[in-house]
């Protein structure tokens, strides 16, 4: 293999697509990190073949899902119920009124990605400030245990959740404030529409979501089917069968298992059989989601340990950072 031929590659990535995150000498640190000069081929070859989405790419993705999965639906169903009306002063009219009893909502607390792509989509789609919610902000909690919408919801009957990236589902089905939200909203207004769209979103997660019966509306702006996970049987990055997918496979694992491990190792509800156990269904990313993106703003959990694991400095020098969430 030419390593020569994949920097190359990479050269053209970092300065037309990735921000300049990968310059060469940090690419040669990142390689450092590998045992045998076969496991940095591998390593190179798979850097050479990871989506990176900048910040140009996510605002565009985010004027694409309210253009695409917002607002072109929702005047779908007007020009339905108006006998395929096609007058412009109608729909925009109809539009504006369902658009007020909307709320956006992020998927996490203030400080996750979730709710800080709201600005973004905010400012790209000239947005009102006032359609937009934290989750805990739309049930008032009373000291008897009951639960109420606040006053100031109680006309709204569209919840729009907004996510970067799906990649098992856990988080929208699973007891977090975003499943707990949704559970009170729909227990308040049963005919309420709850929408959960994001710009990424692996098939498996996002049916998951739609499975659990809680949201309306699952959608995302690019879906992202099994050939996206690294080594399934439909990968598509080694259908040229000059990389072996097998062995690609240990290396990564090898790796993403003594990264997770070392994870793992720090959480002392754990028994050692079950720092054991998630390791390795995580080497792999998140719920062995095998993905190979990153975004501008963060690198998801469910991408390849071997590209952002940056926990332990001493252990790990990673590629493309991730900004982990610190509980």
């Amino acid at each position: 293999m030419s390593a020569e031929k994949y920097y190359n590659q990479i050269e053209v990535l970092n300065s037309t697509l990735w921000e300049g995150r990968a310059l060469k000498p940090k690419i040669a640190e990142w390689l450092d990190n590998f045992d045998f000069d076969q496991e940095k081929d591998y390593a190179l070859y798979l850097l050479s073949r990871l989506m990176y989405f900048s910040s140009y790419n996510i605002r565009t993705l985010l004027r694409s899902l309210y253009r695409d999965l917002y607002r072109y639906p929702i005047i779908k169903k007007i020009r339905q119920d108006n006998k395929d009306t096609l007058d412009p002063i109608l729909i925009e009219r109809e539009f504006a009124e369902q658009m007020s009893r909307t709320r956006f909502l992020g998927v996490g607390n203030p400080s996750e990605s979730g709710v800080h792509l709201l600005y973004y989509f905010r400012q790209e789609n000239k947005i009102s400030k006032s359609l937009f919610v934290n989750t805990d902000d739309v049930i008032k909690r009373h000291t008897d245990g009951a639960i109420s919408l606040r006053n100031e919801f109680e006309s709204a009957d569209r919840f729009v959740f907004i996510d970067d990236l799906c990649g098992s589902g856990e988080q929208a089905t699973t007891d977090t404030n975003v499943k707990r939200c949704v559970d009170d909203i729909k227990k308040l207004n049963p005919h309420a529409h709850v929408s959960y769209l994001m710009l990424f979103g692996m098939s498996d997660g996002m049916q998951k979501i739609r499975d659990c019966g809680l949201y309306d509306h699952v959608e995302a702006v690019i879906e992202l089917d099994n050939s996206y996970r690294c080594f399934s049987d439909c990968s598509r990055y080694f259908m040229d069968g000059t990389f072996d997918k097998s062995l690609a496979r240990k290396i990564v694992h090898k790796h993403g298992y003594k990264l997770m491990k070392n994870f793992f190792d720090k959480m002392t509800a754990f028994t050692e059989a079950e720092k054991i156990v998630s390791a390795d269904c995580h080497a792999l990313g998140f719920g062995d989601c095998q993905l190979m993106i990153s975004l501008h703003h963060n690198t998801p959990d469910n991408t390849l340990p071997i590209f952002w694991y940056d926990e332990d400095e001493s252990l790990w020098t990673p590629i493309f950072k991730r900004y982990n969430k610190v509980y």
